[in-house]
């Protein structure tokens, strides 16, 4: 039997999942700051990215809470913002296209907010769900020892991808949320 859960609800599974990938984005951060790119810190890269999925999954079988629609984003921008930073620390990715990233991210993050109190909600598109998977792929092989030295163009590359579609998914969502907003006469 499913267990269902309303819209305030906060102890949920997938709440409980989130908070965790939230936890163990420190250690993983600690750990590229100290060691850099490592076999341990893409384990945990990779696990905290699949759970980001499970945790997914949990919410719309069990019932998405408010609570959920503002944490599980909030930890996805932790978690590779966070790891950006920390490659950016260690020399590991250059910092302009981690910069172009961190402001689409705080400021879609802000806007979500914003029209959140409004009572609108713009899902996420299939774009901006294949923007995280760059972002992901990008910092996964970031952490690799292979490509730490002998293929820093092919992690420099998957990153300028990601931030193309960075950047053109924060256009679509903030052209989606203006009409929606002018629609609905929430501006």
């Amino acid at each position: 039997m499913t267990t269902q859960f309303g819209p305030s609800a906060l102890a949920t599974p997938a709440n409980l999942l989130t908070v965790a990938r939230l936890v163990l984005t420190l250690p993983l951060l600690a750990m590229v700051l100290d060691e850099g790119a490592s076999w341990p810190a893409v384990a945990l890269w990779i696990a905290l990215c699949v759970t980001d999925g499970i945790d997914g999954h949990l919410a719309r079988r069990h019932g998405t809470t408010r609570s959920g629609a503002f944490l599980d984003p909030l930890a996805d921008k932790v978690l590779v913002l966070g790891a950006m930073a920390a490659l950016v620390a260690t020399d590991a990715l250059p910092w302009p296209p981690v910069a172009i990233i961190a402001v689409r991210e705080l400021g879609i993050q802000a806007l979500r907010s914003y029209w959140g109190k409004r009572g609108l909600a713009i899902p996420a598109t299939h774009l901006a769900k294949a923007k995280t998977i760059a972002q992901e792929l990008a910092v996964g092989f970031a952490l690799l020892p292979l490509t730490e030295t002998d293929a820093t163009w092919f992690v420099q590359s998957l990153l300028w991808v990601a931030v193309a579609l960075t950047v053109v998914s924060g256009v679509q969502y903030v052209l989606a949320g203006s009409r929606l907003a002018t629609t609905l006469g929430n501006r």
